[in-house]
């Protein structure tokens, strides 16, 4: 982060609304906060940051868009023209020069200051800069943003007959605006626009540093140094650089470096090395400890500019093969710092329909995400770049970030214009991400090699000249030194030529969703699952808030349940609207039929959705060394839903998060599925150093009896304690409580085949888990 003075332009604005038809037939559109102010339409205020529909609601012009079905009175104000204005006071600094800062407008605007247009934008993705000393006055200065309506810009662009998207998504296809806001299966379409992040006034020095990147090169763990590079960049009118000194300096505790140099041009490298490195580890192998870093040009040993951020020291590598088999012999697993690391994570999809509210709720998700046993995120490629606050937590508590960019379930254009679209969004995400010592992985998109394979008219992935061609060489340029994946999952050349993607050592584990253990999720191939999730029903609490009365109840036919699952049309016919089918479908696997009362419908739907993520993160965290991570889908909903999220909108809990919790502990006392007549009992221990754990196993359903106790010393990572014997045809549970030290823990195994009774788990769940 820059050191410059800045004068903040957050706060409130007036905001004239006019829709689109009344736009074209205008004589002249408001470019003055004067003209804003006499607009002689809709006029209120509008918050910045902010969405125009959350300024609506307040100002009474709209209801509520996550109640009931007010959704689709949303869909009215996709035509809405948005023209924000204020005023500001600004005064000249000598040696400054002052530039217009826009962190996020979504999507396309124009930009007036004093009347005089400064620039115009068209990606929500990135931050728009626009330099303003020659339309700046002394004193009072007004500020107008005309955003334009984005599905009646989209419809200027091209779209060919071999583009592809969802049903609701076309506009996304080359309009960089999130992808989920026109409607997708875990997110409202709500459309939207707005001044969504903060905007400022800053006074840039005229001497500056551009850009200043410290990257490891290579480490020694065991003296404990490091190869460091600090990549720099600056801006001087001076010919004569012999009086400059570029220097860096780094703290970390009792840990800290100093290096410096002439520069012989306004860019280059500063090469030195690192000693008594306190090194930067993932949540779970050791403390993510960070530098304060601070970079300075000088001129005559005075100080012109600094840059100030916080990073670690550390490596990362992706160990991957491209297929695997019915031997698990293919690879896909990260190392940091040349150690090979388990990955723990849940798909970080947008947590909040509305972009302005994702840094209110940030501090709260990343508490939950915390908590939860999670060493990384995979940031979805259907939403945006977050918010700081996200990418800086990550770094403080050592969890790995795998992020997608911004294109999703797709065949975008590829043609040049396109390409330079991508490039310019990429590198400035690159620019402005890559010091975070959290992020472990870039990748191309989301499912969009895989969309190539879907239609009738399949084609080559890696003929996508965006993910293999122009995303790779601004990885290349920017960041060499994290490795990227074209797609996710990613269809490389040995790959294409299979029909489907059973052999990939990368999986999305959708399928038919059907039991949990079947075939399709136990019997997987791959190394590594990017996406897994099963369904969960929200607590009646959270139903009462975003359904009235007479919708709780039932749920067949209701357009309700409907639109919040998340269809944006009524009926049927819907893309999504098999989603709350599926959820009741998933409940009768497990219970043999349907509950007839809500209370009952929402315990046995979080049930099968707790049972489900347990087992799947039993199943890969037992299945060591072939299985490699897991990243399930997904912590928590962005709006008020029925969905996979094991929290919903309101922050409250589903079973889900306690088991979820409960079986990414560093140690594991599990089950495995039955095998020959018998159940083993698997330890894993992710201490990284040698444990005597404490195990007991009961026969919940024999009396409580205990089958097994013992100590079991493990320094490898996965152990066989015992086996159960099993029988097909008969349903037990079996309790298992492990104690190490000062730690414990506590699982459970369903035994046998569905349906279970209902009303004997409630008993169980309230008995042997009395604080859920």
């Amino acid at each position: 982060m820059n050191t410059w003075k800045k004068i903040d332009l957050c706060g409130a604005y007036r905001l004239a609304l006019q829709k689109h038809a009344d736009y074209l037939h205008a004589s002249a559109h408001p470019v003055t906060y004067t003209e804003v102010a006499q607009f002689n339409t809709a006029l209120i205020t509008g918050k910045v940051p902010g969405n125009f529909e959350l300024d609506m609601v307040e100002a009474g012009l709209l209801p509520d868009p996550f109640y009931g079905e007010n959704l689709l009175e949303s869909e009215k104000m996709e035509d809405m023209h948005l023209f924000y204005a204020r005023k500001f006071d600004y005064s000249t600094e000598e040696g400054t020069e002052p530039w217009l800062v826009f962190e996020g407008i979504d999507t396309v605007a124009e930009i007036y200051l004093n009347g005089k247009k400064t620039g115009s934008c068209d990606n929500m993705f990135i931050p728009q800069e626009f330099p303003a000393q020659s339309l700046l006055r002394e004193g009072e200065n007004e500020l107008v943003v005309h955003i334009a309506p984005a599905c009646i810009e989209a419809r200027k662009n091209k779209i060919s007959a071999g583009n592809t998207a969802l049903k609701y998504n076309y506009e996304a296809l080359r309009l960089r605006k999130a992808p989920h806001m026109f409607g997708w299966d875990i997110m409202p379409r709500i459309v939207s626009a707005g001044i969504f992040r903060p905007v400022r006034l800053e006074y840039r020095p005229t001497i500056r540093l551009n850009q200043a990147y410290l990257m490891t090169a290579g480490i020694d763990l065991d003296r404990k140094t490091a190869h460091l590079q600090l990549f720099y960049d600056f801006k001087t009118q001076d010919a004569d650089l012999s009086r400059y000194e570029i220097e860096v300096t780094g703290r970390c505790g009792d840990s800290s470096f100093y290096a410096s140099e002439r520069p012989w041009f306004t860019a280059g490298k500063l090469d030195f090395t690192a000693e008594n490195v306190r090194f930067w580890w993932p949540k779970g192998y050791g403390a993510p400890d960070l530098y304060q870093i601070t970079v300075s040009i000088k001129k005559d040993g005075a100080v012109l500019d600094t840059i100030r951020h916080s990073s670690g020291i550390r490596t990362v590598h992706l160990e991957r093969t491209g297929l695997t088999d019915a031997f698990f012999s293919g690879k896909f697993h990260f190392e940091v710092n040349g150690r090979k690391i388990f990955i723990l994570g849940t798909n970080f999809v947008p947590i909040d329909a509305f972009h302005s509210r994702d840094r209110q709720r940030l501090p709260a998700v990343m508490d939950l995400l915390d908590d939860s046993g999670c060493n990384a995120i995979r940031c979805w490629g259907g939403g945006v770049y977050e918010d700081d606050y996200l990418y800086t937590r990550c770094d403080e508590l050592g969890i790995l970030i795998w992020q997608d960019f911004m294109m999703a379930c797709a065949l975008h254009p590829t043609d040049e214009e396109f390409c330079r679209v991508i490039r310019h969004e990429a590198e400035a995400v690159v620019r402005r991400l890559r010091h975070h010592a959290s992020i472990m992985l870039w990748s191309g998109d989301n499912e969009c090699d895989q969309f190539t394979q879907y239609g009738a008219f399949p084609r080559d992935p890696n003929r996508n000249r965006i993910t293999r061609q122009v995303l790779q060489d601004v990885i290349d340029a920017e960041d060499p030194t994290r490795p990227y994946l074209p797609s996710s999952p990613y269809v490389g050349p040995d790959a294409a030529r299979l029909v489907d993607d059973t052999y990939l050592t990368e999986r999305h584990l959708w399928g038919p969703r059907d039991y949990f253990k079947s075939e399709f999720y136990k019997g997987s191939l791959c190394n590594f699952a990017s996406e897994i999730g099963y369904h969960g029903c929200p607590s009646r609490d959270s139903l009462e808030k975003f359904l009235p009365a007479d919708k709780l109840w039932p749920w067949q036919n209701n357009d309700a349940w409907m639109i919040h699952a998340a269809s944006p049309e009524k009926g049927t016919g819907g893309s999504y609207a098999y989603r709350i089918e599926l959820m009741a479908k998933q409940i009768r696997e497990l219970f043999g039929t349907l509950p007839d009362n809500l209370e009952d419908f929402i315990l046995a739907s979080q049930i099968s959705q707790a049972e489900a993520f347990k087992f799947f993160i039993e199943l890969f965290r037992t299945g060591k060394p072939n299985r490699t991570g897991i990243i399930w889908w997904n912590l928590i909903d962005g709006w008020p839903q029925f969905s996979d999220a094991v929290v919903d909108y309101y922050f409250n809990k589903k079973l889900a998060y306690y088991y979820i919790k409960q079986v990414q502990q560093p140690i594991l006392l599990s089950v495995a599925e039955p095998k020959n007549w018998c159940c083993e009992v698997k330890l894993v221990n992710d201490t990284g150093a040698r444990q005597d754990i404490f195990c007991r196993i009961n026969d919940y359903m024999g009396h409580n009896r205990t089958v097994y106790e013992g100590i079991i010393s493990i320094d490898g990572e996965v152990k066989t304690v015992t086996s159960l014997p099993y029988s097909q045809g008969e349903k037990k549970i079996y309790t298992l409580e492990w104690t190490c030290g000062d730690r414990s823990g506590k699982n459970h195994y369903l035994a046998g085949n569905p349906p279970f009774e209902l009303a004997f788990y409630r008993d169980f769940l309230h008995r042997y888990y009395p604080n859920i």
